[in-house]
């Protein structure tokens, strides 16, 4: 099936006399008649439900039309997306151990890497995207157990060169891990460019609606853990869990297997089920919102670039952007709903520039159908020191815009009056 037919019909297949559309099992456990059966399901949980903690029927639905969307083996949803990214790494790293990952992310997923994850004796080691593949491979060990990227640097608009890191970590063998919130998968497929697991934050284009917080991580089975030094834990018998051997046990999907089994099962991140019901609904309509975002971002992105009050204009669709090109050789549909830009005057008139909107509301979010803005350095971003926000390409004067689905010429007044009157 194509992307748009999978948003609307993958991960559910209802039998003769089923509900046609995917039913919502508010359920926390589930009945077996026969000991012998709920004692399989214990040995090998993928092979039916046991506790909503750990697989739910819808969620189990939701989360297999995700991995149809990526071109996936098998996905895992969680209750946020942070959450997602934390048993990302988890599932890969040990104490002792480290990631590597690019300088310019998510404030929230910095914050994860440089503060949270080394006191669980996990180390980051930051790069920038301009340094050199010989300086990036310089801070590879046989500690380091993944390389994170985002398709998208949110809000610094980074586009991730899927070949050159993807080439780096075939290289050292090495997983790499891409978090695709913002592109989705109707715009970039990762997998078919070198990337091993895909996460996102569902909360965002997935759900479309600010309804619902989660995440969702996807395996691509196209990472050989057998044999990998630096993946021992694969191959070996789990004493958590029955001594099951992951790549055994889950062949393709070792990761996602050994996700559930390990850190699902003992840290009780799942979705609700009603979440995960409303999240796969929103999908149903991902290339629809996705289509409409992405052509009025790109609409707004020119509008800017023109206004006089506006410094600069990022935004990966626009000729001349820094990214163009790469963005060009990878997305398809269009370029995604997010741009950031700068205003003169610094961060006095951006913040009076939000305060002037009157449609485009501010909201902690992105990737909604309505229109969002957002100062970063005063709120997503402002856990970070000048230094860090540096790193993570942050201005005083950038704005963030999502753009949503409304009529673009109501957008593009909003925004217009807004800086007539800074």
């Amino acid at each position: 099936m194509k992307i748009e037919t999978i948003c609307v019909q993958g991960g559910y297949e209802p039998k003769s006399g089923d509900p046609r559309v995917l039913p919502l099992y508010q359920s926390t456990t589930y009945y077996y008649k026969d000991p012998d059966e709920m004692a399989y399901l214990f040995n090998s949980p993928k092979a039916g439900h046991i506790y909503s903690r750990i697989s739910n029927p819808t969620t189990a639905a939701y989360e297999e039309k995700i991995s149809q969307l990526e071109g996936g083996v098998g996905a895992m949803a969680t209750g946020s997306g942070m959450s997602a990214i934390m048993v990302a790494c988890l599932n890969l790293a040990n104490k002792g151990e480290n990631i590597l990952a690019i300088n310019n992310l998510y404030g929230g997923t910095f914050n994860l890497f440089k503060i949270t994850l080394p006191r669980l004796g996990i180390n980051t080691k930051f790069f920038a995207d301009d340094m050199s593949d010989e300086e990036i491979e310089s801070l590879i060990d046989e500690n380091t157990k993944a390389l994170y990227m985002e398709t998208i640097a949110n809000p610094a608009m980074i586009v991730c060169d899927f070949d050159r890191y993807a080439k780096i970590c075939k290289k050292h063998g090495i997983v790499f891990v891409v978090d695709n919130t913002l592109a989705t998968p109707y715009h970039v497929r990762p997998f078919e460019h070198g990337a091993n697991v895909v996460v996102h934050s569902s909360t965002k284009y997935l759900d479309g609606h600010a309804s619902c917080v989660g995440g969702i991580i996807v395996d691509g089975g196209n990472f050989e853990y057998k044999g990998n030094p630096r993946y021992k834990e694969f191959c070996v018998p789990d004493a958590s869990y029955h001594d099951v051997v992951y790549v055994e046990e889950g062949g393709k999907a070792a990761y996602i297997i050994k996700a559930r089994m390990q850190y699902m099962r003992d840290m009780g991140m799942s979705p609700s089920p009603f979440n995960s019901w409303l999240t796969n609904i929103g999908t149903e309509t991902l290339h629809v919102r996705m289509e409409r975002t992405s052509s009025n971002a790109l609409q707004l992105a020119k509008l800017l670039q023109k206004n006089e009050k506006v410094e600069w204009v990022l935004y990966p669709g626009l000729k001349g952007d820094k990214y163009h090109d790469l963005a060009e050789k990878y997305y398809k549909n269009g370029f995604g709903g997010m741009l950031v830009f700068g205003i003169k005057g610094g961060r006095e008139e951006a913040e009076n520039f939000i305060r002037k909107l009157q449609l485009i509301k501010q909201v902690t979010h992105i990737a909604d159908v309505r229109s969002c803005v957002l100062h970063p350095a005063s709120t997503t971003h402002r856990q970070l020191s000048d230094a860090d926000l540096t790193l993570a390409g942050i201005t005083p004067n950038m704005v963030r815009l999502s753009i949503g689905i409304e009529n673009v010429d109501d957008l593009a007044q909003d925004i217009t009056q807004a800086l007539e009157k800074i």
